[in-house]
């Protein structure tokens, strides 16, 4: 087994990381499955330990999340609706012991493109926050994410957060998985929307997301223009066609072919529209 290390403090883990090359565990709920029956040779650094990394705060123009944030706490945080749809996917993570172990911060850094946090925090607007020994840096999550297992993460870097800025009160989101089953699944189609509402009822602004469709989760930019300036009351999901989802690039796998996936991108998105324009 190779080095392992835990530290108790963010500046101890930040010194660690930029003196040895270490796989970075918080919950450990990718990392450890992979490896059942085999030896773990990797440099270990544990950060369950940094408690200043866990946790939802309010920073005025937005919110921090933690890195070692884990599922639960989100479905637990008192946050406003537009966060409805990250605590609906935090809800159809794995089980509750995954959902208790693992962190948003982890999901993205696995880069998974079936990651279950990829499409609610797209439409959040996220930005990921990285600190080395220079100091913190931030990067729009959606530059983070550059392929499959694949990051703008350096080995030097510790991802220390999510930052989401804050929108109107009037704004409503929503989540919508497709799997094999309800629970315990690798999704076959993920989307999640967030809807900012005008005086008037009517799309301010639009942030659709789809998951699971292309290497890296993708916005929809064509349907978000489409939908701006609708009433939200309305059918919004009226109108949706392939066009608006041409930059997707799904594939064929054991859980789907290109074409269903592409069929159930559209079905989800229709799914996740109708949910918000019931809250409205």
């Amino acid at each position: 087994m190779g080095a392992y290390v835990r530290p108790f403090t963010l500046a101890d883990a930040v010194s660690a990381v930029g003196s040895e090359d270490y796989v970075i565990l918080a919950g450990g709920t990718d990392f450890y499955p992979a490896r059942v029956g085999k030896p773990v040779r990797e440099n270990i650094l544990d950060l369950s330990a940094v408690t200043e990394l866990r946790g939802v705060s309010d920073k005025g123009d937005h919110w921090h999340i933690g890195a070692t944030t884990t599922w639960t706490d989100i479905v637990r945080a008192d946050l406003p609706a537009c966060f409805d749809g990250l605590k609906q996917a935090a809800l159809e993570v794995g089980g509750v012991q995954i959902q208790n172990a693992g962190t948003l911060c982890g999901n993205i850094c696995n880069a998974s493109p079936a990651a279950d946090g990829m499409p609610p925090l797209l439409t959040l607007d996220a930005t990921v926050e990285l600190a080395d020994r220079n100091g913190v840096s931030r990067i729009a999550l959606s530059d983070f994410v550059l392929g499959n297992r694949r990051t703008a993460r350096r080995p030097d870097q510790l991802v220390t957060g999510l930052l989401i800025p804050k929108v109107s009160p009037s704004a409503n989101a929503a989540f919508y998985k497709l799997g094999a089953r309800k629970y315990l699944v690798i999704s076959i189609v993920m989307a999640a929307g967030v809807i900012d509402i005008d005086p008037q009822g009517c799309v301010s602004t639009a942030r659709i997301a789809i998951g699971a469709c292309s290497e890296v989760a993708q916005r929809l930019p064509l349907l978000e223009a489409d939908l701006k300036g609708r009433e939200v009351k309305g059918n919004l999901s009226a109108g949706l066609s392939p066009d608006h989802f041409q930059n997707l690039s799904p594939i064929d796998d054991v859980r789907g072919s290109a074409a269903y996936r592409l069929e159930a991108a559209i079905e989800a998105v229709r799914r996740v529209l109708d949910a918000i324009g019931e809250k409205a």
